[in-house]
């Protein structure tokens, strides 16, 4: 049986919230799809206080910023860059090329292409997201991707210089100090400074998240990622403090970003809302991660590990700490969720900042139909057919019958055709 120790805010309450975030994206988009670099400037210097003589840095202030940044800082930043690099590499390699003869002279077969250009939104406003340089602008540079734009808000009106020296060390094209809406449908439509491009990346908050669902059609997106979401699953070997941890270290990334506790535990649960408690009274950012937790939180405690799976696949969280006696078991039986944090070894912040897998991943309940932004996201698999004359007729025949079957007496003639001309020529 199922039991709520803690609820966050109902459905009916984000729904309106939602709404509230939808009319405001649309009417932002709109604007730089009648104005262009016009709304784009005047929606940066409303919500950022940025008008520069252009967002995008010129080499020299590239060069200039990254001489700026600690050298301690440009190893560390390298550091992560090697570990996912090398896992998207790893990644790529799985991904191959085929051709199959699939009867005597049809031949098919695909190739995963790159896509053109993309767009990289790399978070800023409370927090440099630095890493998010390396999950997007980087992995879509493994990918192949000819040309990469990324975009990144200022900080307190001045250009974020461990993020910018994170963008071009991933391999930016283009690096525009820009951020939120204004930058997303700005790379999507293309303005007077900005060329438009193919698909658009990378997590934000709500605001950008929506962004990215108004926008998709227009051009590609990854998935929609943000606010981010923290599930930690526990048994009687876990303890509170590393729950309550783990919950509020993600709780800081803004007040809507929900968090849950599963727990075969009463116990655990209750000292768990101790710790969290607790914690709270010294964590430098508890002004947002109180909020989260109050506003977003969840616990629920179940009867058995198998219970816990189906309500955490009910969730489907885009990030899953397993701290219990047997983390494999979830591995093994999970269905839903953006990345799995297994045993207490490893944490959600390894993942977001260093370890090696992409910290892009799915929320809102998308890990239900997809995982996240890997090199794959930014191949095309496309397809291709060809056939020798003998078997365009034997095709052809089979062809002529089932486009008469359903009526399309066009696409039977291209059979007729192949099957005349190459029956003649044979």
């Amino acid at each position: 049986m199922t039991k709520y120790l803690k609820t966050g805010k109902s459905e009916q309450e984000l729904k309106e919230a939602s709404s509230k975030v939808q009319e405001s994206v649309s009417t932002i988009i709109k604007d730089i799809e009648e104005k262009g670099d016009e709304a784009v400037r005047e929606l940066s210097m409303k919500f950022d206080k940025w008008s520069p003589e252009t967002f995008r840095l010129s080499d020299e202030q590239i060069k200039e910023t990254i001489d700026s940044v600690d050298e301690t800082v440009k190893n560390d930043i390298q550091f992560a860059q090697e570990q996912i690099r090398y896992f998207a590499q790893k990644q790529k390699e799985s991904m191959s090329d085929i051709e199959v003869e699939t009867i005597p002279g049809v031949k098919l077969g695909h190739k995963n292409v790159p896509v053109n250009s993309v767009g990289c939104y790399i978070p800023g406003g409370r927090y440099p997201m630095v890493a998010s340089s390396h999950m997007s602008i980087l992995t879509a540079k493994v990918a192949g991707v000819r040309r990469v734009v990324a975009c990144t808000p200022p900080i307190n009106g001045e250009i974020p210089a461990a993020t910018v020296t994170a963008m071009h060390f991933a391999g930016a094209d283009e690096i525009y100090i820009l951020g939120g809406v204004q930058a997303m449908t700005a790379m999507a439509v293309g303005t007077e400074a900005i060329d438009a491009v193919d698909m658009i990346v990378g997590p934000g908050n709500a605001f950008v998240a929506e962004a990215k669902r108004q926008l998709y059609g227009k051009v590609g997106i990854d998935l929609l990622a943000g606010p981010t979401e923290t599930l930690v699953i526990a048994d009687e070997t876990s303890d509170g403090e590393m729950i309550a941890t783990d919950l509020l270290g993600q709780g800081e990334h803004g007040p809507t970003s929900p968090g849950a506790l599963i727990t075969t535990s009463e116990s655990i649960a209750e000292d768990t809302v101790k710790e969290i408690e607790r914690q709270l009274k010294d964590l430098p950012t508890a002004d947002v991660a109180r909020v989260s937790w109050e506003d977003n939180g969840t616990i629920i405690i179940v009867d058995s590990i198998d219970e816990a799976v189906k309500e955490a696949d009910k969730l489907a969280y885009e990030h899953v700490e397993v701290l219990t006696e047997d983390p494999e078991y979830f591995l093994n039986n999970m269905t839903n969720y953006g990345s799995l944090f297994l045993g207490p070894e490893t944490n959600v912040a390894y993942g977001d900042k260093v370890i090696g897998t992409n910290h892009t991943l799915p929320t809102q309940k998308a890990a239900k139909y997809t995982g996240g932004l890997w090199v794959g996201k930014f191949l095309k698999t496309l397809t291709y057919q060809k056939a020798s004359p003998e078997a365009s007729v034997k095709i052809g025949e089979y062809a002529e019958r089932l486009c008469e079957l359903e009526g399309f007496m066009g696409h039977k003639r291209q059979a007729t055709l192949r099957i005349n001309r190459y029956k003649q020529d044979n």
